[in-house]
């Protein structure tokens, strides 16, 4: 791998060790600008653990990581101020308004005062907030509050975002919307990374690494990985490919 300028995402024999337990093992993969990157694994298989590190948050036991041209482990403060964070539970104060929540993360961002009112009407255009922007947030409808938490991850307008399965209890229809503003941001040039656990999702995906006991066992588009896992199978699909790597595991 090099650190080309198409690359918002290298990662090198990137391991992470919880005393003799190695929950990623020596993973290597990039992610390039402006894509739609699906990160897949059952439950306990390393994925939130590598986004943890990806994110500045957890220190890498070994290998590398640069995230948007900035190294993980030496600079995770820089990383943490170029990317944007969307986790699995909604990461928002449900007794303040939208309009509350976006003024918190404002802050939390550090962005000057004087951006605030411009953000904040643009992140309420943005994801069509605006007439409930003084309602309270535990009395929006879930997929509201999804499109709050994802545009309060994207205030400081960051190059790349991170969703860490970002759809989980909602319905298909507000699913199906909310992968259509995805394509959206892609669209404008913002590399997403996302993780879930709907295979119909990941299909939208450009490229796809899957893990199993903190070890890559696939990577490619969807069509690709499909072909490989289940060769000869033409009513095969992502879900039919993604169960029978999981119950082969790392090899």
């Amino acid at each position: 791998m090099d650190d080309s300028n198409d690359k918002a995402i290298i990662v090198e024999d990137l391991e992470k060790r919880f005393g003799a337990f190695r929950a990623v093992k020596g993973i290597s993969f990039s992610v390039k600008r402006g894509e739609i990157f699906g990160f897949l694994g059952a439950n306990g298989s390393g994925k939130s653990t590598t986004i943890r590190m990806l994110c500045g948050i957890l220190t890498p036991s070994s290998g590398r990581g640069v995230v948007n041209g900035y190294d993980i482990a030496r600079q995770p403060e820089k990383v943490k101020q170029s990317i944007g964070y969307m986790s699995q539970k909604f990461s928002l104060y449900e007794d303040l308004t939208p309009l509350e929540n976006i003024r918190f993360y404002l802050g939390i961002y550090s962005l000057p005062v004087h951006l605030w009112p411009e953000r904040t009407e643009w992140v309420l255009d943005l994801i069509r907030l605006g007439d409930a922007k003084n309602r309270l947030t535990r009395d929006l409808p879930p997929g509201w509050r999804q499109r709050l938490a994802l545009g309060c991850a994207l205030l400081h307008r960051p190059d790349i975002i991170f969703l860490d399965e970002p759809t989980s209890g909602v319905d298909p229809a507000t699913r199906r919307d909310f992968w259509d503003f995805i394509g959206s941001l892609a669209r404008e040039g913002v590399t997403v990374f996302v993780t879930t656990h709907y295979m119909d999702e990941a299909m939208n995906c450009e490229r796809l690494v899957m893990l199993s006991e903190g070890a890559i066992v696939a990577s490619g588009s969807p069509a690709e990985i499909i072909g490989r896992v289940v060769p000869g199978n033409p009513q095969a699909d992502l879900n039919d490919a993604f169960i029978a790597l999981m119950q082969r595991g790392a090899q």
